[in-house]
């Protein structure tokens, strides 16, 4: 059967920042489907190329449920698309199309970052399917795939383009202020203020790029032990929505006592912060004040940002709340002790122990189990690309529209064999 968008209705609502979402809406046009895309700021609108089919919408947010009830039944939508679930307008949204019986697609950043993008339907993260599905299922529907495991892609780009396209993106919001007056973002924090910051992160890269390789020398001619702490940003769905924390002070002072109890006295604790980690919280500061407090200062170390490899190389262990940077962990074999829900926090994987116990023994992953799970989510759901840079956006495109058309989702497609071909690509180096 052709593969087509032909009788295919598509609503886009808010994507990543940059042009992926008006590329992605002008192919879905290509493959036959009327495609239409909902605008909540001048962000959303300086980034969709066609004004015919832009839907700018300026009603409060108390009625966004009325009005996309009403939108989606008068133009007879058949499919909603959308980056992260958890948002309010998405949220909605998601819930209002289900019941509607409308497929749901979600992109988000990829659970194999940096080389690959997520795509799923009905929800990622903790609303995904992979929460419910054991290894032994996903052992049993790769025994039909004879594909060999796929290579890293080549790079896509850097840090610094996601960071610029921020910053534009928030200039157009805080611009085009008045237009769309009733927008309020999904962030405590005010348009302005995340405009200040991606410019404030920008200019601070020289700086931070010579902190950060200051810390890490110390930390690679040490000569310690050390376990690894990965830090997500305090704001991300991931850490607000399928987290025990409400703010990462929390997760800082449970791990600092934890280590301070039962690891070792001549092992140190790293922190490693998130790449885009703009300083909205003071996390160096409150890491200094715990360290102090439980007696361990001279043993702790913060890392801004920067590769994650080269600290991996040396650890002992690896503690997150439910970042995705931990599949590298496990790709390692290191042990791991997650404390939110995640995609890859199967038993087999994570440890269950106390976190002092943790830091004292920690119990290691089985890597041959994670191995099929890492194959099982390249065959599905990871699709090779990304958003922020135009070689990215490419890749991405020329998979993701294919599988976006097909009836069934990422995983039900590996189980009855109806996958579209997945691109098998190798490292350039």
């Amino acid at each position: 059967m052709r593969v087509s968008g032909e009788n295919r209705r598509f609503l886009l609502l808010q994507g990543p920042h940059g042009p992926f979402f008006g590329q992605l809406g002008a192919m879905l046009g290509q493959s036959g489907a009327q495609v239409w895309r909902v605008g909540f700021n001048r962000g959303d609108r300086a980034f969709w190329p066609n004004p015919a089919n832009y839907i700018p919408y300026k009603g409060t947010a108390e009625e966004w449920p009325a009005t996309f009830s009403a939108l989606i039944d008068t133009m007879q939508i058949t499919d909603i698309v959308l980056y992260g679930d958890t948002r309010p307008i998405h949220a909605y949204a998601v819930h209002i199309a289900k019941k509607a019986g409308i497929c749901v697609h979600v992109f988000e950043e990829g659970y194999m970052r940096p080389h690959w993008v997520t795509y799923e339907r009905g929800g990622s993260n903790g609303n995904s399917r992979l929460m419910d599905l054991t290894l032994a299922q996903m052992q049993t529907d790769l025994a039909h795939c004879d594909m060999d495991l796929p290579d890293a892609p080549a790079r896509w780009g850097d840090m610094r383009q996601h960071m610029t396209w921020g910053a534009l993106y928030h200039w157009f919001v805080m611009t085009g202020f008045w237009d769309y007056r009733t927008y309020r973002p999904h962030r405590a924090l005010t348009v302005g203020q995340e405009f200040m910051l991606y410019c404030k992160r920008l200019l601070l890269l020289p700086f931070h790029r010579w902190e950060r390789m200051l810390a890490s020398f110390r930390i690679k001619h040490g000569g310690f032990p050390y376990h690894l702490v990965l830090l997500q940003l305090e704001h991300d769905s991931s850490f607000q929505m399928h987290s025990p924390f409400s703010t990462m002070t929390e997760f800082l002072a449970l791990v600092m006592d934890g280590f301070a109890k039962g690891a070792a006295p001549h092992h140190h604790l790293v922190f490693k912060a998130h790449p885009l980690e703009d300083g909205r919280v003071p996390v160096a500061r409150e890491i200094q004040r715990l360290a102090k407090l439980h007696g361990v200062t001279g043993r702790v170390h913060f890392v801004r940002g920067g590769k994650l490899a080269a600290l991996l190389n040396h650890a002992r262990s690896a503690v997150t709340v439910n970042s995705t940077a931990a599949q590298q962990v496990l790709w390692r074999g290191l042990p791991l002790k997650v404390f939110g829900a995640a995609v890859y926090a199967k038993p087999e994987f994570v440890s269950s122990q106390p976190l002092d116990a943790f830091f004292s023994h920690p119990t290691r992953p089985d890597s041959r189990a994670y191995r099929d799970y890492r194959h099982y989510l390249l065959e599905t759901s990871q699709v090779p690309g990304g958003f922020y840079s135009s070689r990215g956006r490419r890749e991405l495109l020329r998979q993701v529209v294919d599988m976006m058309l097909l009836p069934d989702d990422p995983y039900d497609a590996l189980t009855k064999g109806s996958a579209a071909p997945r691109q098998q690509l190798r490292v350039v180096n």
